[in-house]
């Protein structure tokens, strides 16, 4: 693959950046250098920034209707190169052309959903609040609203966001991650496609500089993050004193708690999906199996066979089922995660360390690896560590368990395998958790759902997706009439 330099999208244009410093896209299955990313520099950001301010009144002009037009061309562009894209996603992130594939679904969700904004973002009016006069609430757009994305789902996230703050009448900055670009530049090529007008929506390329840059700008409005939780706390903090609106979506640690009644095998393999999917690498994923009773014993064994058998390799060979982690470096910090788990007192019942793929020495792979007896307290179960790494606890009785899960730092998902209708609606009432799972291992909810999350696992008010975003993107006015008689003209 020959090696290419990416440019920004600015002001409905592709423009090389004035970077003097570029990094690697690295395809992290073969260790092949696909790209080189600019770092764009804080000068750079505040020419975008300058861009989309100007765009930003007469696209709030536009009506809402003739806005979304361009999502309805978009949509057709993004079903019509899904498999382009997916392609893109597996090369640079490493997952699975499937899970690439079901990632880019999510992504055209969103986007029609946010075709309904004629109607999502209407407003309210009461008639004779006293004699005469009126009462109205209206929305209006917030101005210019910068997305920063992550490496885990680069062509999924960006659209939790983007469709609608442009429907809302913003103009709009992505900022994808500097490890995974590649997918973006390909969807910004289809934004361009579907006639966007210069300024509204803008593509900036580089690293921590250009995200300080973005969140200092005082020509910016509105800033959606996703990430870790330590980064998430940096942008709300920093960006909330600069004025701005924030949802910074954070980290996360997962619990499933699976009870004696739950349906093994069911359980069994859509645990194993929500685990080692995606090599871990996602918000969603489960990272401890709590178990209740006698489901110890045959839950544990059931869970490491299925995770034995999982096809690790390149995501575009076929019967691959799990693709590598994005980077040597996280490799090696899930590799030390490990063993600090041992260490500490967990025993390794599957260890997925030192094993190599034939064909891809190069690549950035561990197999799937399951830590029993993990120790309340420990490391590893505290720690987001984001890599093919579940770890097992155990509770005598569902109340100890829901303790278990109440007694984290985060709150992004939990689930709850049962077949009890009971203890669902006791695990869903008491869970402190913003997306809760009840025979699901993957919480994900439609785009017609907020995504959730509490606690450590997101700072702000408004989640992304649906009427969230909606009320994200708009600022509320709200407007008092009186029209006495003797004003109006007299037929």
């Amino acid at each position: 693959m020959q090696k290419k330099t990416l440019a920004n999208y600015i002001d409905g244009t592709w423009q090389k950046s004035a970077a003097s410093e570029y990094q690697d896209v690295v395809n992290p299955a073969t260790g092949d250098v696909m790209a080189e990313v600019p770092l764009s520099p804080p000068e750079e950001v505040d020419r975008v920034a300058q861009v989309a301010a100007a765009a930003a009144d007469s696209w709030r002009r536009v009506p809402a209707t003739e806005r979304v037009q361009h999502l309805f061309r978009l949509k057709t562009l993004l079903d019509e190169n899904i498999d382009e894209l997916a392609r893109a996603i597996t090369n640079e992130n490493g997952k699975t052309f499937a899970e690439a594939r079901g990632e880019m679904v999510r992504a055209i969700e969103n986007v029609e959903v946010a075709c309904g904004i004629p109607t999502l973002m209407q407003g309210t009016v009461s008639e004779d609040i006293a004699a005469g006069i009126d009462e109205m609430m209206i929305r209006q757009p917030v101005g210019v609203a910068a997305i920063i994305a992550p490496f885990n789902f680069p062509g999924m996230i960006p659209f939790w966001f983007l469709p609608y703050a442009v429907a809302t009448g913003n103009t709009v900055i992505v900022k994808p991650s500097e490890r995974c670009p590649m997918t973006m530049h390909l969807a910004f090529e289809l934004l361009e496609a579907a006639g966007f007008p210069p300024g509204v929506v803008n593509l900036v390329n580089g690293g921590p500089d250009c995200v300080n840059a973005i969140l200092d700008h005082p020509a910016i409005d509105a800033v959606s993050f996703v990430g870790s939780t330590p980064v998430a706390r940096h942008i709300y903090a920093r960006a909330s004193a600069s004025g701005k609106r924030v949802q910074a979506q954070g980290g996360a640690k997962n619990p499933v708690v699976v009870l004696p009644d739950a349906d093994l095998d069911m359980t069994t393999r859509i645990v194993n999906d929500s685990a080692f999917g995606n090599a871990g690498q996602r918000c969603l994923a489960a990272a401890l199996a709590i178990t209740v009773g006698e489901a110890r014993d045959t839950f544990t064994e059931a869970i490491a066979e299925a995770a034995a058998r999982r096809v690790v390799g390149y995501g575009l060979d076929d019967g691959v089922t799990m693709g590598p982690v994005i980077t040597p470096q996280s490799k090696a910090r899930i590799e030390s995660l490990i063993q600090t788990g041992l260490d500490e007192g967990a025993r390794a019942v599957l260890d997925g360390r030192n094993s190599p793929v034939a064909g891809y020495e190069r690549g950035n792979f561990l197999r799937p690896t399951i830590l029993g007896d993990v120790p309340p307290g420990s490391t590893i179960a505290r720690t987001e560590i984001f890599g093919p790494v579940l770890g097992l606890m155990h509770a005598e009785t569902v109340d100890d368990a829901i303790a278990l899960v109440n007694s984290g730092e985060y709150g992004n998902m939990a689930c709850l395998f049962t077949s009890s209708g009971a203890a669902a609606r006791k695990f869903r009432y008491e869970v402190k958790a913003g997306n809760i799972g009840i025979n699901i291992g993957v919480a994900a909810p439609m785009a017609f759902f907020p995504f959730s999350g509490w606690k450590a696992s997101f700072f702000g008010v408004l989640h992304g997706q649906s009427h969230h975003a909606v009320e994200f993107y708009t600022q509320t006015k709200v407007v008092v009439e009186r029209w006495p008689k003797e004003w109006s003209r007299k037929f």
